[in-house]
């Protein structure tokens, strides 16, 4: 279906609905025929989304702005590569909306979220429970009012977050496992209360917000390069992708194109971000069940490939590589020949390495059909990347809404059905190897030319939306400038906050020791999902 009939049929539908909207013509996105803008009645904001839902829309965003007559809530709908970007104005006074999670549940926690910093009631949501508010401020401080001081109003001691109201568990034999939210080694901070009957699983819940940084927050000001820095911050294992979605949106905002020599180099550096962190991600799953000789052999191949990163870019993990209007460094024929002898080396470690995983039955034993995510309840929280595209959720921002420099290769997406720890295993690997061949065929096509487009400074009330494939799956990032050149909202939202209700849920009728497997197989990102 072309971008036309696309948003003809839902016109037609809406129309027919008595839905209350008007299309906002905005010329660097339109430019980019990837998404139709609506400016939608607040009576009919949950209508539309009951439309949506019928059409087998996906609900991938939503966040809001103040200006200073009104609260603007924004939702962001997708199918088959297009995207629909409703907004809602709402007045500042007592702000009151129909909520959309009634119908997606993918957007429940990004309503409490929205609720919790802005005070914005969503009328009849399914969960009243605050989810980014613990402790740190009072019951009417709402920290992304443009009132609100970027300091906060903090007390000497924030008292601890003890009466979240966790699902209690009830019966004979069932018990309630706490677990964090500070854990063992390094990784952050993350509370699940299990509910179960022996070792099986009954239900989970998550806690986050932990490691809430201000991200929103502290944009307000900023100019487009302090804003790629603080973006590239926002996860830090997806700095390329979360510094490329917001020079994206700001470069939509300001009406620039970036060189083609600049974004190919984009893509190697996104690529190579997305093959790193599958290596780590491989070999701690195996980790995850006793069979340490992949994660040894693992994490020395993705040691290997940080090096040349550190080598050939300055950074290993690619940290501020781009900025507004194009990348930071260019890359020579030299350094091309070490990225290309990069692939030829891990080609080869791979194939004796993954034949000997292939092989072992205990590995197999643990992995195949644990941690299963229907293919239904992907769709209804809107999965995305390596897990949505590990239960049939067949897509991806690079190939279905492709940006430059992926409108210029080919492709093939990984995909699997069975929706276990086993298949989300082997979309990684597929997506290494694929990554691969895109790098190559990246380094293919540089020509000399400019690396940084100049940059022209957007007129006040200036927007942009980026969307890109990070190694995680499609990152949504929105950007209003204000007055000189500055940041009015930045608002980043990490594949991460899709995926993390799905671990509830692909954890039912397993075993307690397969959680942490379970986790791992998803690895979503507290910080990214924590702004």
């Amino acid at each position: 279906m072309t971008y036309i009939e696309w948003t003809s049929t839902l016109k037609r539908a809406c129309d027919n609905a008595g839905i209350g909207y008007q299309s906002v013509a905005n010329g660097s996105i339109a430019r980019s025929g990837r998404a139709e803008i609506w400016q939608v009645d607040s009576g009919d904001w949950q209508r539309l989304a009951e439309q949506a839902f019928q059409h087998k829309l996906r609900w991938a965003a939503g966040w809001a702005e103040q200006d200073r007559e009104a609260f603007i809530v924004h939702a962001l709908f997708e199918q088959q590569g297009i995207y629909l970007w409703a907004g809602c104005h709402l007045g500042l006074d007592k702000p009151e909306l129909p909520s959309q999670a009634a119908i997606y549940p993918a957007a429940n926690r990004s309503e409490r979220h929205t609720r919790d910093m802005f005070g914005i009631q969503f009328m009849g949501h399914p969960d009243n429970r605050p989810w980014t508010r613990h402790k740190a401020w009072g019951k009417h401080d709402y920290p992304l009012r443009k009132d609100f001081p970027v300091q906060g109003r903090p007390e000497d001691i924030t008292p601890p977050d003890t009466d979240y109201a966790f699902v209690k568990s009830d019966g004979a034999g069932t018990y309630e496992i706490p677990v964090g939210p500070v854990h063992a080694g390094i990784i952050e901070p993350g509370h699940f209360r299990f509910q179960a009957v022996g070792e099986l699983i009954l239900n989970l819940e998550e806690r986050l917000g932990y490691v809430h940084k201000g991200i929103e927050k502290i944009a307000e000001g900023r100019s487009p390069d302090g804003l790629a820095k603080l973006a590239g911050r926002v996860s830090g294992d997806c700095t390329v992708g979360h510094a490329w979605a917001a020079c994206m949106a700001m470069e939509q905002a300001a009406g620039i194109d970036i060189p083609p020599r600049a974004a190919l180099i984009r893509g190697i550096l996104a690529e190579r971000e997305r093959v790193a962190n599958h290596l780590g991600d491989i070999g701690a799953i195996c980790n995850d069940v006793a069979f340490t000789f992949a994660q040894m052999q693992f994490t020395r191949l993705r040691e290997d490939w940080l090096r040349s990163q550190a080598k050939v870019f300055g950074h290993r993990l690619l940290m501020d590589c781009v900025i507004p209007g194009g990348v930071k460094s260019d890359i020579s024929d030299a350094a091309c020949g070490v990225l290309k002898q990069d692939i030829v080396r891990l080609r080869k470690e791979l194939t004796d390495v993954i034949t000997a995983l292939d092989l072992n039955s205990s590995l197999e034993d643990r992995l195949y059909t644990a941690g299963f995510l229907s293919e239904q309840i992907a769709t209804a929280y809107g999965t995305v990347g390596y897990v949505g595209r590990s239960s049939g959720q067949d897509f991806d921002v690079r190939r279905d809404a492709p940006y430059a420099p992926y409108d210029r290769v080919s492709f093939k997406v990984a995909l699997e059905n069975q929706g276990d720890i086993a298949s989300r295993f082997w979309v990684r690997y597929k997506e290494i190897m694929a990554s691969m061949k895109l790098i190559e065929q990246f380094i293919a096509l540089l020509e000399p030319g400019a690396i940084v487009a100049d940059w022209q400074i957007p007129a006040p009330g200036s927007v942009g939306l980026g969307m890109v494939d990070g190694w995680r799956g499609e990152i949504v990032t929105f950007v209003r400038f204000g007055a000189g050149n500055t940041i009015s909202r930045f608002y980043p939202r990490d594949p991460s906050q899709l995926n993390w209700p799905a671990l509830e849920k692909l954890v039912l009728d397993n075993i307690v020791p397969d959680f942490p497997v379970c986790n791992k197989s998803v690895n979503s990102s507290y910080s990214g999902n924590d702004l």
